[in-house]
């Protein structure tokens, strides 16, 4: 178990290629997916759930020590060890996607994760998390994404100039979402196979990578506000581009 708490930490995550999937939601995702290696529950929780983990190395434990596994106000007991997957770019692009969400400079995990979930629910092929982003298995990302992590690709690059020149080399139309976009979501052409980046609402992309795609694309919005977070960009896009492919 004292290995298991160590993963609350991102440097413990990396170091073991494992995480933690909290709550029954995520554990029978993780489970779906074949990813949990070990799983720590109570009596109480064993008692709720004992039925998702027939084919689980079971550990029961105490209260207390399910505190010490859970990252939330009120543990439900069940935290579940999984590996992380070993899906790279390379096998994404391999598969020949045609719609990739790739948010950069993603620091907050709640939006992250929400992106995954959007990305999941538009039938994207995969998510990049791109430059310095979080961690898409902290916690909160992971809660987040409701258990869309465990159903689409989501793959951590380090180097945003070296991912997003992969996907122009595949041959993705990309797609950068700027304020001041020389074409509007309204007039854009969504039909090809793309790959969306997406910045942080408090600095947008970074110039260089907005240079490298085929189109800077602006979203209308007659409202008075003056910008949109990371989700909320991703969820109009991204359908836009799903409704696209819908109909072509």
């Amino acid at each position: 178990m004292a290995a298991a708490v160590k993963l609350h930490r991102h440097v413990g995550r990396r170091r073991a290629a494992r995480f933690l999937a909290e709550g029954p939601n995520l554990v029978e995702a993780a489970l779906r997916r074949g990813l949990v290696s070990e799983v720590f529950v109570t009596e109480a929780a064993m008692a709720r759930f004992g039925g998702m983990l027939t084919d689980a190395p079971v550990h029961l434990v105490t209260e207390r020590a399910a505190k010490a596994l859970s990252d939330t106000v009120t543990p439900v007991g069940l935290v579940a060890v999984c590996s992380v997957p070993e899906t790279g770019l390379d096998d994404v692009l391999a598969a020949s996607p045609r719609l990739v969400a790739v948010a950069v400079e993603i620091s907050e995990p709640g939006n992250a994760g929400t992106l995954i979930r959007i990305a999941d629910a538009m039938g994207a092929d995969a998510v990049v998390l791109a430059g310095h982003s979080v961690d898409p298995y902290n916690g909160k990302c992971l809660r987040a994404s409701a258990g869309s992590i465990f159903s689409i690709p989501v793959v951590a690059e380090a180097d945003a100039l070296s991912a997003v020149a992969a996907l122009v080399d595949s041959g993705l139309r990309v797609l950068a979402t700027t304020v001041d976009g020389e074409v509007s979501l309204d007039d854009v052409e969504l039909s090809q196979p793309m790959a969306w980046l997406f910045g942080p609402e408090s600095h947008g992309l970074p110039s260089e990578l907005a240079k490298m795609a085929t189109h800077r694309v602006s979203i209308p919005m007659p409202g008075s506000a003056e910008s949109l977070n990371v989700a909320s960009a991703a969820s109009i896009c991204l359908y836009q581009s799903a409704r696209a492919h819908r109909l072509s």
